[in-house]
Protein backbone atom coordinates (compact mmCIF):
# COMPACT_ATOMS: atom_id res chain seq x y z
CA UNK A 1 0.00 0.00 0.00
CA UNK A 2 1.29 3.55 -0.80
CA UNK A 3 1.77 5.75 2.27
CA UNK A 4 -0.88 8.44 2.78
CA UNK A 5 0.15 12.03 2.07
CA UNK A 6 -0.46 15.05 4.36
CA UNK A 7 0.05 18.70 3.36
CA UNK A 8 0.14 21.32 6.15
CA UNK A 9 -0.05 25.03 5.34
CA UNK A 10 0.09 26.99 8.62
CA UNK A 11 2.18 29.95 9.81
CA UNK A 12 2.08 28.61 13.39
CA UNK A 13 5.41 26.81 13.14
CA UNK A 14 5.06 25.06 16.50
CA UNK A 15 1.67 23.59 15.60
CA UNK A 16 2.88 22.64 12.11
CA UNK A 17 5.97 20.89 13.50
CA UNK A 18 4.00 18.94 16.13
CA UNK A 19 1.34 17.91 13.60
CA UNK A 20 4.00 16.81 11.11
CA UNK A 21 5.84 14.75 13.72
CA UNK A 22 2.64 12.97 14.78
CA UNK A 23 1.66 12.32 11.15
CA UNK A 24 5.04 10.81 10.30
CA UNK A 25 4.75 8.52 13.30
CA UNK A 26 1.43 7.33 11.81
CA UNK A 27 3.05 6.49 8.47
CA UNK A 28 2.19 9.69 6.54
CA UNK A 29 4.44 11.35 4.02
CA UNK A 30 4.24 14.92 5.32
CA UNK A 31 4.90 18.26 3.57
CA UNK A 32 4.83 21.64 5.35
CA UNK A 33 4.51 25.24 4.12
CA UNK A 34 4.01 28.45 6.11
CA UNK A 35 2.50 30.75 3.46
CA UNK A 36 0.41 30.76 0.30
CA UNK A 37 3.53 31.31 -1.78
CA UNK A 38 5.35 28.35 -0.20
CA UNK A 39 2.33 26.10 -0.74
CA UNK A 40 2.48 26.55 -4.50
CA UNK A 41 5.09 23.81 -4.81
CA UNK A 42 2.44 21.38 -3.54
CA UNK A 43 -0.34 22.57 -5.86
CA UNK A 44 -0.16 19.54 -8.19
CA UNK A 45 0.78 16.98 -5.56
CA UNK A 46 -1.72 14.14 -4.94
CA UNK A 47 -2.59 14.08 -1.24
CA UNK A 48 -4.97 12.43 1.17
CA UNK A 49 -5.26 15.12 3.86
CA UNK A 50 -4.68 18.89 3.79
CA UNK A 51 -4.59 21.04 6.95
CA UNK A 52 -5.01 24.70 5.93
CA UNK A 53 -4.82 27.74 8.20
CA UNK A 54 -7.43 30.40 7.44
CA UNK A 55 -4.98 33.22 8.29
CA UNK A 56 -1.60 33.28 6.54
CA UNK A 57 0.96 36.09 6.13
CA UNK A 58 0.17 36.54 2.42
CA UNK A 59 -3.46 35.44 2.27
CA UNK A 60 -5.55 32.59 3.62
CA UNK A 61 -6.17 28.90 3.32
CA UNK A 62 -8.93 29.76 0.84
CA UNK A 63 -6.25 31.13 -1.50
CA UNK A 64 -4.28 27.93 -1.09
CA UNK A 65 -7.35 25.87 -1.90
CA UNK A 66 -7.77 27.66 -5.23
CA UNK A 67 -4.32 26.43 -6.30
CA UNK A 68 -4.94 22.80 -5.40
CA UNK A 69 -5.89 20.15 -7.99
CA UNK A 70 -8.72 18.66 -5.93
CA UNK A 71 -8.72 14.86 -5.70
CA UNK A 72 -11.90 12.82 -5.45
CA UNK A 73 -10.62 11.12 -2.29
CA UNK A 74 -8.90 14.07 -0.60
CA UNK A 75 -9.93 15.34 2.83
CA UNK A 76 -9.48 19.11 3.34
CA UNK A 77 -9.63 20.56 6.86
CA UNK A 78 -9.43 24.25 7.83
CA UNK A 79 -7.85 25.05 11.19
CA UNK A 80 -7.99 28.54 12.69
CA UNK A 81 -7.02 30.35 15.84
CA UNK A 82 -9.46 33.18 15.07
CA UNK A 83 -12.79 31.64 14.05
CA UNK A 84 -15.35 33.94 12.46
CA UNK A 85 -18.85 33.43 11.15
CA UNK A 86 -17.67 34.64 7.73
CA UNK A 87 -14.80 32.16 7.44
CA UNK A 88 -16.94 29.31 8.75
CA UNK A 89 -19.68 30.07 6.21
CA UNK A 90 -17.15 30.30 3.40
CA UNK A 91 -15.61 26.98 4.40
CA UNK A 92 -19.01 25.28 4.44
CA UNK A 93 -19.68 26.52 0.90
CA UNK A 94 -16.50 24.89 -0.41
CA UNK A 95 -15.42 21.20 -0.73
CA UNK A 96 -14.05 21.19 2.82
CA UNK A 97 -14.42 18.21 5.12
CA UNK A 98 -14.09 20.02 8.46
CA UNK A 99 -13.57 23.39 10.16
CA UNK A 100 -11.62 23.14 13.41
CA UNK A 101 -10.46 25.74 15.93
CA UNK A 102 -7.16 26.00 17.76
CA UNK A 103 -5.87 24.93 20.09
CA UNK A 104 -6.33 21.62 18.31
CA UNK A 105 -5.56 18.78 20.70
CA UNK A 106 -3.23 16.06 19.46
CA UNK A 107 -5.92 13.53 20.30
CA UNK A 108 -8.29 15.12 17.80
CA UNK A 109 -5.52 15.30 15.19
CA UNK A 110 -4.57 11.68 15.84
CA UNK A 111 -8.19 10.59 15.31
CA UNK A 112 -8.25 12.53 12.03
CA UNK A 113 -5.03 10.86 10.86
CA UNK A 114 -6.34 7.40 11.73
CA UNK A 115 -9.57 7.99 9.79
CA UNK A 116 -7.67 9.10 6.69
CA UNK A 117 -5.17 6.25 6.98
CA UNK A 118 -8.02 3.72 7.21
CA UNK A 119 -9.71 5.19 4.15
CA UNK A 120 -6.47 5.05 2.15
CA UNK A 121 -5.98 1.44 3.22
CA UNK A 122 -9.49 0.53 2.07
CA UNK A 123 -9.02 2.38 -1.21
CA UNK A 124 -5.79 0.50 -1.85
CA UNK A 125 -7.51 -2.83 -1.19
CA UNK A 126 -10.42 -1.92 -3.47
CA UNK A 127 -8.26 -0.79 -6.38
CA UNK A 128 -5.69 -3.54 -6.01
CA UNK A 129 -2.53 -1.45 -5.59
CA UNK A 130 -0.49 -4.65 -5.32
CA UNK A 131 -1.51 -6.18 -8.63
CA UNK A 132 -3.39 -3.38 -10.42
CA UNK A 133 -6.18 -5.81 -11.23
CA UNK A 134 -3.82 -8.14 -13.12
CA UNK A 135 -4.19 -11.76 -12.02
CA UNK A 136 -1.13 -13.98 -12.21
CA UNK A 137 2.36 -14.62 -10.92
CA UNK A 138 4.12 -15.70 -14.13
CA UNK A 139 7.29 -14.03 -15.27
CA UNK A 140 5.35 -12.42 -18.13
CA UNK A 141 2.75 -10.85 -15.83
CA UNK A 142 5.43 -9.64 -13.39
CA UNK A 143 7.20 -7.94 -16.30
CA UNK A 144 3.89 -6.37 -17.32
CA UNK A 145 3.30 -5.00 -13.82
CA UNK A 146 6.83 -3.58 -13.81
CA UNK A 147 6.27 -1.82 -17.13
CA UNK A 148 2.95 -0.38 -15.97
CA UNK A 149 4.56 0.96 -12.81
CA UNK A 150 7.37 2.51 -14.80
CA UNK A 151 5.24 4.38 -17.34
CA UNK A 152 1.91 5.02 -15.56
CA UNK A 153 2.77 8.39 -14.02
CA UNK A 154 4.17 9.81 -17.28
CA UNK A 155 2.06 11.72 -19.79
CA UNK A 156 3.61 9.87 -22.72
CA UNK A 157 1.11 8.01 -24.97
CA UNK A 158 1.14 4.23 -24.66
CA UNK A 159 0.46 1.67 -27.39
CA UNK A 160 -0.75 -1.78 -26.31
CA UNK A 161 -0.22 -4.63 -28.76
CA UNK A 162 -1.05 -8.31 -28.56
CA UNK A 163 -3.42 -11.00 -29.73
CA UNK A 164 -7.19 -10.69 -29.39
CA UNK A 165 -8.38 -11.52 -25.89
CA UNK A 166 -5.12 -10.82 -24.04
CA UNK A 167 -6.72 -8.11 -21.88
CA UNK A 168 -5.68 -4.80 -23.41
CA UNK A 169 -8.53 -2.86 -21.80
CA UNK A 170 -7.66 -4.40 -18.42
CA UNK A 171 -4.10 -3.10 -18.83
CA UNK A 172 -5.38 0.31 -19.93
CA UNK A 173 -7.45 0.50 -16.73
CA UNK A 174 -4.42 -0.57 -14.70
CA UNK A 175 -2.35 2.21 -16.28
CA UNK A 176 -5.08 4.75 -15.52
CA UNK A 177 -5.45 3.52 -11.94
CA UNK A 178 -1.70 3.68 -11.31
CA UNK A 179 -1.35 7.10 -12.95
CA UNK A 180 -3.26 8.93 -10.23
CA UNK A 181 -5.00 11.07 -12.85
CA UNK A 182 -8.09 12.68 -11.37
CA UNK A 183 -10.25 12.51 -14.50
CA UNK A 184 -12.13 9.43 -15.77
CA UNK A 185 -11.06 6.66 -18.10
CA UNK A 186 -13.10 6.75 -21.31
CA UNK A 187 -12.87 3.76 -23.67
CA UNK A 188 -13.71 3.72 -27.39
CA UNK A 189 -13.56 0.80 -29.80
CA UNK A 190 -12.63 2.47 -33.09
CA UNK A 191 -13.79 -0.56 -35.05
CA UNK A 192 -17.24 -0.65 -33.46
CA UNK A 193 -18.34 2.89 -34.37
CA UNK A 194 -19.60 3.59 -37.89
CA UNK A 195 -16.88 5.49 -39.83
CA UNK A 196 -19.19 8.44 -40.64
CA UNK A 197 -20.00 8.83 -36.91
CA UNK A 198 -16.52 8.28 -35.49
CA UNK A 199 -15.33 11.88 -35.95
CA UNK A 200 -18.30 13.20 -33.96
CA UNK A 201 -17.82 10.50 -31.34
CA UNK A 202 -14.15 11.35 -30.86
CA UNK A 203 -14.10 15.12 -31.24
CA UNK A 204 -17.72 16.19 -30.68
CA UNK A 205 -19.96 18.30 -32.89
CA UNK A 206 -21.86 21.56 -32.79
CA UNK A 207 -25.60 21.82 -33.17
CA UNK A 208 -26.66 21.89 -36.82
CA UNK A 209 -23.28 20.71 -38.11
CA UNK A 210 -24.95 17.88 -40.03
CA UNK A 211 -28.39 16.34 -40.52
CA UNK A 212 -29.63 15.03 -37.20
CA UNK A 213 -27.23 17.14 -35.10
CA UNK A 214 -30.00 18.66 -33.00
CA UNK A 215 -27.77 19.51 -30.06
CA UNK A 216 -24.13 20.03 -29.22
CA UNK A 217 -22.26 16.80 -28.49
CA UNK A 218 -19.15 16.61 -26.31
CA UNK A 219 -16.63 14.14 -27.76
CA UNK A 220 -14.66 11.57 -25.81
CA UNK A 221 -11.50 13.68 -25.82
CA UNK A 222 -13.31 16.31 -23.78
CA UNK A 223 -15.09 13.67 -21.68
CA UNK A 224 -11.68 12.27 -20.68
CA UNK A 225 -10.35 15.67 -19.55
CA UNK A 226 -7.58 15.20 -16.93
CA UNK A 227 -8.07 11.45 -17.27
CA UNK A 228 -7.28 8.74 -19.82
CA UNK A 229 -8.69 8.10 -23.28
CA UNK A 230 -8.40 4.46 -24.40
CA UNK A 231 -8.61 4.02 -28.19
CA UNK A 232 -9.03 0.31 -28.87
CA UNK A 233 -8.52 -1.18 -32.37
CA UNK A 234 -6.74 1.96 -33.53
CA UNK A 235 -5.80 0.36 -36.88
CA UNK A 236 -9.52 0.19 -37.75
CA UNK A 237 -9.82 3.98 -37.73
CA UNK A 238 -10.27 5.50 -41.23
CA UNK A 239 -7.06 7.07 -42.54
CA UNK A 240 -8.58 10.54 -42.91
CA UNK A 241 -9.47 10.52 -39.22
CA UNK A 242 -5.98 9.32 -38.33
CA UNK A 243 -4.66 12.57 -39.83
CA UNK A 244 -6.94 14.62 -37.56
CA UNK A 245 -6.13 12.46 -34.53
CA UNK A 246 -2.42 13.08 -35.13
CA UNK A 247 -3.02 16.84 -35.16
CA UNK A 248 -4.98 16.64 -31.90
CA UNK A 249 -2.19 14.69 -30.24
CA UNK A 250 0.43 17.19 -31.41
CA UNK A 251 -1.56 20.36 -30.63
CA UNK A 252 -3.39 19.23 -27.48
CA UNK A 253 -6.62 20.72 -28.78
CA UNK A 254 -9.74 19.55 -30.63
CA UNK A 255 -12.15 21.35 -32.90
CA UNK A 256 -15.68 19.99 -32.82
CA UNK A 257 -17.27 18.98 -36.12
CA UNK A 258 -18.98 22.09 -37.49
CA UNK A 259 -17.13 24.36 -35.07
CA UNK A 260 -14.25 26.84 -35.31
CA UNK A 261 -12.92 27.18 -31.78
CA UNK A 262 -10.04 25.03 -30.60
CA UNK A 263 -10.67 23.42 -27.22
CA UNK A 264 -7.68 22.45 -25.11
CA UNK A 265 -7.74 18.83 -23.95
CA UNK A 266 -5.54 17.23 -21.32
CA UNK A 267 -6.25 13.53 -21.66
CA UNK A 268 -3.55 10.88 -21.64
CA UNK A 269 -4.02 8.63 -24.69
CA UNK A 270 -3.62 4.84 -24.61
CA UNK A 271 -4.16 3.07 -27.92
CA UNK A 272 -4.37 -0.64 -28.68
CA UNK A 273 -4.36 -2.99 -31.65
CA UNK A 274 -4.33 -6.74 -32.18
CA UNK A 275 -2.44 -6.29 -35.45
CA UNK A 276 1.32 -6.17 -35.75
CA UNK A 277 1.82 -2.40 -36.11
CA UNK A 278 4.43 -2.56 -38.87
CA UNK A 279 2.28 -5.03 -40.80
CA UNK A 280 -0.70 -2.67 -40.41
CA UNK A 281 1.45 0.18 -41.72
CA UNK A 282 2.55 -1.95 -44.67
CA UNK A 283 -1.08 -2.85 -45.43
CA UNK A 284 -2.08 0.81 -45.44
CA UNK A 285 -4.25 0.50 -42.33
CA UNK A 286 -2.16 2.62 -39.96
CA UNK A 287 -0.23 5.79 -40.71
CA UNK A 288 3.40 5.49 -39.73
CA UNK A 289 3.52 9.03 -38.30
CA UNK A 290 0.51 8.28 -36.09
CA UNK A 291 2.09 5.02 -34.97
CA UNK A 292 5.29 6.76 -33.85
CA UNK A 293 3.23 9.41 -32.05
CA UNK A 294 1.10 6.82 -30.23
CA UNK A 295 4.00 4.49 -29.41
CA UNK A 296 5.68 6.81 -26.97
CA UNK A 297 5.95 3.58 -25.01
CA UNK A 298 4.86 0.26 -26.44
CA UNK A 299 3.72 -2.65 -24.27
CA UNK A 300 3.30 -6.09 -25.80
CA UNK A 301 0.77 -8.24 -23.93
CA UNK A 302 1.66 -11.92 -23.60
CA UNK A 303 -0.70 -14.61 -24.95
CA UNK A 304 -2.15 -16.95 -22.35
CA UNK A 305 -0.15 -19.90 -23.70
CA UNK A 306 3.03 -18.08 -22.59
CA UNK A 307 1.79 -17.78 -19.01
CA UNK A 308 0.30 -21.22 -18.38
CA UNK A 309 1.07 -21.02 -14.65
CA UNK A 310 -1.52 -18.24 -14.44
CA UNK A 311 -4.36 -20.23 -16.04
CA UNK A 312 -5.66 -21.80 -12.84
CA UNK A 313 -5.38 -18.49 -10.96
CA UNK A 314 -7.39 -16.76 -13.67
CA UNK A 315 -9.96 -19.54 -13.80
CA UNK A 316 -10.56 -19.36 -10.04
CA UNK A 317 -10.67 -15.54 -10.19
CA UNK A 318 -13.44 -15.75 -12.79
CA UNK A 319 -15.25 -18.29 -10.62
CA UNK A 320 -14.91 -15.99 -7.62
CA UNK A 321 -16.63 -13.22 -9.59
CA UNK A 322 -19.50 -15.57 -10.45
CA UNK A 323 -19.70 -16.83 -6.86
CA UNK A 324 -19.85 -13.27 -5.54
CA UNK A 325 -22.62 -12.35 -7.95
CA UNK A 326 -24.71 -15.45 -7.29
CA UNK A 327 -24.06 -16.20 -3.63
CA UNK A 328 -22.30 -19.53 -4.31
CA UNK A 329 -18.95 -21.01 -3.32
CA UNK A 330 -18.04 -23.21 -6.26
CA UNK A 331 -14.47 -24.39 -6.85
CA UNK A 332 -12.66 -25.70 -9.88
CA UNK A 333 -12.51 -29.50 -10.02
CA UNK A 334 -8.82 -30.47 -9.47
CA UNK A 335 -9.17 -33.30 -12.00
CA UNK A 336 -9.32 -30.85 -14.87
CA UNK A 337 -6.32 -28.73 -13.82
CA UNK A 338 -3.86 -30.46 -16.14
CA UNK A 339 -6.20 -30.22 -19.14
CA UNK A 340 -6.66 -26.49 -18.58
CA UNK A 341 -2.93 -25.87 -18.46
CA UNK A 342 -2.24 -27.99 -21.51
CA UNK A 343 -4.86 -26.29 -23.69
CA UNK A 344 -3.46 -23.66 -26.08
CA UNK A 345 -6.27 -21.12 -25.53
CA UNK A 346 -6.17 -19.45 -28.95
CA UNK A 347 -8.75 -16.92 -27.72
CA UNK A 348 -6.54 -16.15 -24.71
CA UNK A 349 -8.01 -14.79 -21.45
CA UNK A 350 -11.32 -13.93 -23.11
CA UNK A 351 -11.76 -17.57 -24.20
CA UNK A 352 -10.93 -18.82 -20.70
CA UNK A 353 -13.44 -16.47 -19.11
CA UNK A 354 -16.16 -17.59 -21.54
CA UNK A 355 -15.36 -21.25 -20.90
CA UNK A 356 -15.53 -20.73 -17.12
CA UNK A 357 -18.89 -18.97 -17.46
CA UNK A 358 -20.32 -21.93 -19.38
CA UNK A 359 -18.85 -24.49 -17.00
CA UNK A 360 -20.26 -22.60 -14.00
CA UNK A 361 -23.75 -22.66 -15.50
CA UNK A 362 -23.42 -26.36 -16.27
CA UNK A 363 -22.19 -27.38 -12.82
CA UNK A 364 -24.50 -29.68 -10.84
CA UNK A 365 -22.91 -29.07 -7.46
CA UNK A 366 -20.10 -27.13 -5.82
CA UNK A 367 -17.43 -28.42 -8.21
CA UNK A 368 -17.02 -26.83 -11.63
CA UNK A 369 -15.56 -29.15 -14.25
CA UNK A 370 -14.03 -27.85 -17.46
CA UNK A 371 -12.23 -29.86 -20.11
CA UNK A 372 -11.46 -27.62 -23.10
CA UNK A 373 -12.49 -29.17 -26.39
CA UNK A 374 -9.71 -30.24 -28.70
CA UNK A 375 -9.17 -28.31 -31.89
CA UNK A 376 -10.88 -29.64 -34.98
CA UNK A 377 -7.50 -30.27 -36.61
CA UNK A 378 -6.62 -33.23 -34.34
CA UNK A 379 -5.56 -36.15 -36.53
CA UNK A 380 -5.06 -38.88 -33.96
CA UNK A 381 -7.56 -41.58 -34.96
CA UNK A 382 -8.17 -42.42 -31.31
CA UNK A 383 -9.77 -39.01 -30.85
CA UNK A 384 -11.71 -38.86 -34.13
CA UNK A 385 -15.02 -40.16 -35.40
CA UNK A 386 -16.08 -40.56 -39.01
CA UNK A 387 -19.80 -40.28 -39.73
CA UNK A 388 -21.24 -41.72 -42.92
CA UNK A 389 -23.90 -39.93 -44.92
CA UNK A 390 -27.36 -41.16 -43.95
CA UNK A 391 -26.65 -41.73 -40.24
CA UNK A 392 -29.39 -40.44 -37.97
CA UNK A 393 -28.68 -37.77 -35.38
CA UNK A 394 -29.47 -40.30 -32.67
CA UNK A 395 -26.81 -42.70 -34.03
CA UNK A 396 -24.27 -39.88 -34.26
CA UNK A 397 -25.00 -38.78 -30.71
CA UNK A 398 -24.63 -42.31 -29.37
CA UNK A 399 -21.32 -42.79 -31.16
CA UNK A 400 -20.00 -39.44 -29.94
CA UNK A 401 -21.08 -40.14 -26.37
CA UNK A 402 -19.36 -43.52 -26.25
CA UNK A 403 -16.18 -42.17 -27.84
CA UNK A 404 -16.06 -39.26 -25.40
CA UNK A 405 -16.61 -41.55 -22.40
CA UNK A 406 -13.82 -43.79 -23.69
CA UNK A 407 -11.52 -40.78 -24.04
CA UNK A 408 -12.15 -39.73 -20.41
CA UNK A 409 -11.92 -43.28 -19.02
CA UNK A 410 -15.63 -43.40 -18.18
CA UNK A 411 -15.65 -40.13 -16.23
CA UNK A 412 -19.22 -38.94 -16.85
CA UNK A 413 -18.66 -35.50 -15.38
CA UNK A 414 -15.68 -34.86 -17.66
CA UNK A 415 -17.55 -36.24 -20.68
CA UNK A 416 -20.55 -34.00 -19.94
CA UNK A 417 -18.31 -30.93 -19.67
CA UNK A 418 -16.59 -31.74 -22.97
CA UNK A 419 -19.90 -32.30 -24.77
CA UNK A 420 -21.53 -29.22 -23.28
CA UNK A 421 -24.37 -31.06 -21.54
CA UNK A 422 -25.27 -31.85 -17.95
CA UNK A 423 -24.19 -35.04 -16.19
CA UNK A 424 -27.86 -35.95 -15.87
CA UNK A 425 -28.15 -35.97 -19.65
CA UNK A 426 -25.28 -38.45 -19.87
CA UNK A 427 -26.98 -40.76 -17.33
CA UNK A 428 -30.32 -40.51 -19.15
CA UNK A 429 -28.74 -41.32 -22.50
CA UNK A 430 -26.91 -44.33 -21.10
CA UNK A 431 -30.10 -45.54 -19.42
CA UNK A 432 -31.99 -45.44 -22.74
CA UNK A 433 -29.20 -47.40 -24.40
CA UNK A 434 -29.17 -50.02 -21.66
CA UNK A 435 -32.92 -50.53 -21.69
CA UNK A 436 -33.31 -50.40 -25.45
CA UNK A 437 -35.75 -47.50 -25.58
CA UNK A 438 -38.70 -48.10 -27.91
CA UNK A 439 -38.12 -44.78 -29.59
CA UNK A 440 -34.77 -43.41 -30.70
CA UNK A 441 -33.00 -41.36 -28.03
CA UNK A 442 -33.81 -37.65 -28.21
CA UNK A 443 -31.06 -35.51 -29.63
CA UNK A 444 -29.36 -33.04 -27.32
CA UNK A 445 -31.34 -30.21 -28.91
CA UNK A 446 -34.67 -32.06 -28.74
CA UNK A 447 -34.60 -33.63 -25.31
CA UNK A 448 -37.17 -32.33 -22.80
CA UNK A 449 -34.44 -31.33 -20.30
CA UNK A 450 -32.54 -29.19 -22.80
CA UNK A 451 -32.66 -26.27 -20.37
CA UNK A 452 -30.11 -28.14 -18.23
CA UNK A 453 -27.37 -27.23 -20.65
CA UNK A 454 -27.28 -23.56 -19.68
Amino acid sequence: MNEPVLVIVDDDRTFAAEAATLARSRGFATHVAHSVAESERFSCMPRDLSLLDTDLPDGSGFDVLEKFELDDYGKIVFVTGQPTVESAARAVSMPVSDYLTKPLGLGKLDQLLREVSLRVSRRSAATGDADLGLVGESRAIRRLRHEIGKVAACDVPVLLTGETGTGKEVVARALHRASGRRGPLVAVNCGAVAPDLLASHLFGHERGSFTGANARHIGVFEQAQHGTLFLDEIAEMPLQLQVYLLRVLESGAVTRVGGNAEIAVAARVIAATNRYPHAAIGDGLLRDDLYYRLAGYEISLPPLRDRDEDILLLAQAFLDELNAGNGTGRKLDPRCHAALRQHRWPGNVRELRSAINRAYLMADGERVTLYPQRAASVTDESTQLVFRVGMSFAEMETAMLMKTLEHFDGDKRAAAAALGVSTRTIHNQLARMRHGAARPPATLDQRPGARDRF
